[in-house]
């Protein structure tokens, strides 16, 4: 079995070459195949190979004191999903290409996988609020599953996101809105951003899609989570829509 690795985190980086070339040289000698994104924001990393190397990856990486706390999502395959290993130095971690949302300057406030699926089920938070399940991601990725009765926006990409959702400003002020994303990257950022445009009612999913997946399963779920290799989409145990059956 194949374990696959997908985490990120925000955090300075003063030297992003130099993070790219150890964190490459650290997946081949795992022969560890997938995408490392690296910017002077942070890292963010999909990763997939055996298991024991995946680990040493992960140990070498939270070696580092600002990634020491990285949070890692686990699912596993028959088969590798990664063609190759692809390492990029890039402006930012995800393309936003929005000012003043500085991830690594803290967090935007978060709900635990446990705690959403209990406003699920009782409709509203702690509070009496009723809930919005904000959904970041876009058109295709969400044809393949979300949370049922989640909002979601006409984008194609993520940089479409702050016109999209300026639009239904007036109709979540009254709600709390939990933004989500596949694993947890997109939501962040886009919470941030929001509370920055003055949101004071919005939260992200802790771990996205996946990490709910991992910790909670299919609760208030409908379909499956697009995941960006060779499986196109975990359902809710985290098994692959798709696998490739030839040797590789």
């Amino acid at each position: 079995m194949i374990l696959n690795l997908a985490a990120y985190q925000f955090a300075p980086v003063a030297d992003p070459d130099a993070l790219a070339a150890q964190a490459r040289e650290a997946a081949e000698a795992g022969a560890l195949r997938g995408t490392i994104l690296v910017a002077d924001e942070g890292i963010n990393l999909f990763l997939a190979g055996e298991e024991t190397q995946v680990h040493a990856f992960l140990a070498w990486l939270r070696a580092a004191p600002h990634f020491a706390g990285i949070t890692a999502k686990f699912s596993r395959s028959r088969t590798q999903p990664f063609a190759r290993l692809r390492v990029k130095v890039k402006p930012e971690i995800i393309s936003f290409r929005r000012e003043g949302v500085v991830p690594s300057g803290g967090r935007a406030p978060a709900v635990a996988p446990a705690v959403l699926a209990q406003w699920i089920a009782q409709g509203h938070d702690d509070r009496g609020r009723r809930l919005v399940l904000l959904d970041t991601r876009n058109r295709q990725e969400i044809a393949y599953g979300s949370f049922t009765g989640a909002l979601t926006l006409p984008i194609e990409r993520f940089t479409d996101f702050p016109a999209a959702v300026t639009a239904q400003r007036e109709a979540l002020a009254d709600a709390t809105v939990v933004s989500f994303c596949t694993g947890g990257i997109r939501c962040e950022k886009a919470a941030l951003w929001m509370r920055a445009e003055g949101w004071d009612n919005v939260l992200q999913l802790d771990g996205g899609i996946l990490g709910y997946f991992e910790q909670v399963g299919g609760y208030g779920y409908a379909g499956r989570c697009f995941v960006f290799d060779e499986r196109v989409a975990l359902d809710p145990q985290l098994a692959p829509l798709a696998e490739d059956t030839s040797a590789r």
